[in-house]
């Protein structure tokens, strides 16, 4: 199981890799659509890598409520720990 800073860390990562954002700009209340300027199928990318990260598949429904950085490494820490 992963922390929720591994989780963090990772997540920083792949946005900074497949959206070309600065490290700086990814920050725990930053706001996916708004700060960050993803879209829907930025989301879609998103989820597939972190799939790939954690090994788990990750309902799209899931990903509907989320919208800060802060949100996806909750999501993703309480759906390993349910599934744990």
């Amino acid at each position: 199981m992963f922390s929720r800073g591994e989780i963090q860390s990772e997540l920083s990562k792949v946005l900074a890799d497949l959206f070309d954002l600065s490290p700086e700009k990814i920050t725990p209340g930053a706001r996916l659509k708004e700060d960050l300027d993803l879209d829907s199928i930025d989301a879609v990318d998103l989820m597939a890598r972190l799939q790939q990260y954690t090994g788990k598949r990750i309902p799209s429904a899931e990903f509907k409520s989320v919208r800060t950085v802060n949100d996806v490494v909750d999501k993703i820490y309480n759906g390993l720990a349910a599934g744990a």
